[in-house]
């Protein structure tokens, strides 16, 4: 089966060049847009060569139309395709569902690190869902709202709540909506299912996971559920919410990682 088209960011290292690559995978409903924001070209000016790729039926790649149909498995060969291209050592950045797709791809192949921002825990996300369907019921219709780019007072705020620091601007929030899009009902599917998928063999290999002491989707005390399978290193940074490559604290995010990679890559 001919491979379908995945598209991609590039930002190519400024100054003095690493030996490594990173290559970042965006979470769900989001496209490879939400790193180039701050985290490839401030990974870009410290050397790093920067590549992230848009899943499928997202941003520029194939099957926006047949968006529903993909899963996970699918999001996995779609990252194997992109590491294919890719010549040398290689660190996986994923985020949210991103990380799910990194951990299935290791499965298959390691790489020489990988980086799991707000990651799915092995319970999956049903949890997460009752919790934000109690606390705040108006959440789905929010941010139905701002996938179309229809913001109110009260959208904004919902979705601060859920998914940023109380100290990411409005301003900021609007102009994120752009990076954002529907996402697969069959990968949300899977990834409530998650508990029941059978676990499978881990490579051994550098693992960071990083979480936000804010984050209202998957808390930072959930964190070494995910760091127990890896038996990975736990970093959380202090006030940031969920998504940690445009929050507020963005930068406080990307120092953590780098700080890492220097002392184990």
């Amino acid at each position: 089966m001919t491979p379908r088209h995945i598209h991609t960011l590039f930002r190519p290292a400024i100054g003095r060049k690493r030996s490594s690559r990173l290559l970042f995978v965006h979470g769900g409903y989001a496209t490879a847009a939400c790193w180039d924001a701050y985290f490839m070209p401030w990974f870009s000016d410290r050397g790093f060569d920067c590549h992230a790729l848009d899943l499928a039926g997202h941003g520029g790649s194939a099957g926006r139309e047949r968006l529903d149909s993909f899963g996970l498995d699918d999001y996995t060969d779609d990252l194997a395709q992109v590491v294919g291209r890719l010549h040398g050592p290689t660190i996986l950045i994923g985020h949210s569902l991103g990380t799910v797709v990194v951990e299935r791809f290791l499965e298959r192949q390691p790489t020489q690190a990988a980086v799991l921002m707000a990651p799915v825990p092995p319970s999956g996300i049903l949890g997460a869902t009752m919790k934000i369907a109690f606390s705040d019921p108006a959440f789905f219709t929010e941010q139905a709202r701002a996938t179309r780019g229809r913001y109110t007072a009260q959208t904004l705020q919902t979705i601060r709540d859920v998914y940023y620091s109380a100290e990411t601007g409005s301003e900021d929030l609007i102009r994120f909506g752009r990076l954002f899009q529907s996402e697969s009902r069959r990968a949300i599917l899977e990834l409530t299912l998650l508990a029941m998928r059978p676990p499978r063999h881990r490579p051994r290999l550098p693992v960071l996971v990083l979480g936000g002491q804010a984050d209202a989707v998957f808390p930072p005390q959930g964190l070494r559920f995910t760091a127990m399978a890896w038996q990975a290193e736990v970093a959380v940074i202090p006030r940031a919410g969920h998504t940690l490559m445009l929050d507020a604290h963005w930068q406080a995010a990307a120092e953590a990682i780098v700080e890492w990679l220097e002392r184990h890559t």
